[in-house]
């Protein structure tokens, strides 16, 4: 089965810290709509079988309004081949979430809610100019738990200079206290090209620490298994049967649909993503093209990728499916370097493989780009 995601390229405010596309000229967002009902229609052939994960993103999911996240919904559903268990998943903003908005979302068939929490503390949400308050962000958890919403998923950002340990296990224990069955942990980085980045640069706020971020990380991972928290991704932490199924295909290599500005594309052979920016590709889609470039994977991009996201996963990876998949040389080339990451004990023997030891979790990019294959 596959799965769908749709970007809502639009926000209320930008956050210091993101690199992710968006506009904050939402009064855009009515060609928006009209271009993504169309972009459906060019779209609907390149997946095939049923879809069983569909997955709001931006961006502001949560902008919409219910006519147009309907009718995003119906097209989507006369379009393809939906699963009778659909896991539908919007991201929605505290400052957007109220009962009503909740109880609309769940009658469309939205059964799933990530909720842009990041803190609870109001100097790290002043730090990260985040367009909600704290008083927000806790009415968010309980205006979707009144309106009858059980799957829900908060997102935290830590590592920001300014949060302490304190603030750090206080968040966690607010998100505990309100039983969620998710949440999404993520060490501030500084982007290129972020404001962010720029501020550092000039020395008006002040750098992130490394150190702190690793501490921090080793904090949230000790109190979330000690709740009984499955650590079942890098950044993703949920109680049992409560993981992320849409994210948990992408990072299996489950083919998957992008669709709005900036959406990628996969099916296994090759990747595409479609132009970031917002007017061009509305003049596009108007002349029936969906604008994007394309990438062919050979065997080791598809390798490196594999490896990129099994690692980050708790059951890590397969030998028997590096053999299968790519060959007996890329199987020779993991155990080689995997024998010498296990005597660091940064690696541990699974029933099929190797994973991350608890203690090399926070250092896994390093780790992983240890076993990418140079192309020849």
């Amino acid at each position: 089965m596959s799965g769908i995601y749709i970007h809502i390229p639009f926000c209320k405010k930008a956050c210091h810290y993101c690199n992710f596309h968006f506009s904050t000229q939402t009064k855009y967002i009515n060609e928006f709509t009209n271009a993504l009902l169309l972009e459906i229609e060019l779209q609907q052939k390149y997946l095939g079988g049923k879809i069983e994960t569909l997955y709001f993103g931006g961006g502001t999911p949560s902008l919409l309004s219910k006519d147009a996240l309907q009718s995003i919904f119906s097209k989507i559903k006369d379009s393809f081949d939906m699963s009778q268990d659909l896991e539908f998943t919007l991201e929605a903003n505290p400052d957007d979430l109220t009962v009503t908005k909740a109880q609309d979302w769940l009658e469309m068939g939205i059964n799933r809610l990530s909720i842009g929490i990041q803190s609870f503390q109001p100097h790290s949400l002043a730090w990260m100019n985040r367009a909600h308050s704290v008083e927000q962000a806790h009415a968010a958890i309980t205006n979707a738990k009144a309106a009858g919403f059980s799957n829900i998923s908060a997102d935290l950002i830590y590592g920001t200079p300014h949060l302490s340990d304190q603030d750090l296990a206080e968040d966690i224990q607010i998100l505990l206290n309100y039983g969620i069955p998710h949440i999404s942990c993520y060490a501030l980085t500084v982007e290129e090209k972020t404001a962010l980045h720029k501020m550092i640069q000039k020395k008006s706020l002040q750098d992130v620490d490394t150190a702190q971020q690793a501490s921090q990380f080793e904090l949230i991972t000790e109190t979330l298994n000690k709740a009984g928290w499955e650590h079942y991704e890098i950044s993703n932490f949920a109680k049992p049967n409560c993981r992320s199924k849409h994210n948990s295909n992408y990072w299996n290599g489950i083919p998957y649909l992008g669709l709005g500005p900036a959406a990628h594309s996969y099916n296994i052979h090759t990747r595409q993503w479609n132009i970031a920016n917002n007017q061009l590709y509305f003049q596009s889609i108007k002349n029936n093209t969906v604008p994007f470039e394309l990438e062919t994977l050979d065997t080791a991009t598809r390798f490196n990728e594999y490896m990129m996201i099994s690692l980050r996963q708790m059951e890590g990876f397969s030998l028997y499916k590096i053999r299968t998949q790519f060959g007996e040389k890329y199987e020779l080339h993991v155990q080689i370097i995997a024998s010498a990451f296990e005597l660091k004990k940064q690696l541990q023997k699974t029933a099929l493989g190797y994973c991350l030891t608890k203690e090399a979790k926070f250092f896994a990019d390093g780790i992983v780009s240890d076993f990418f294959w140079t192309k020849e």
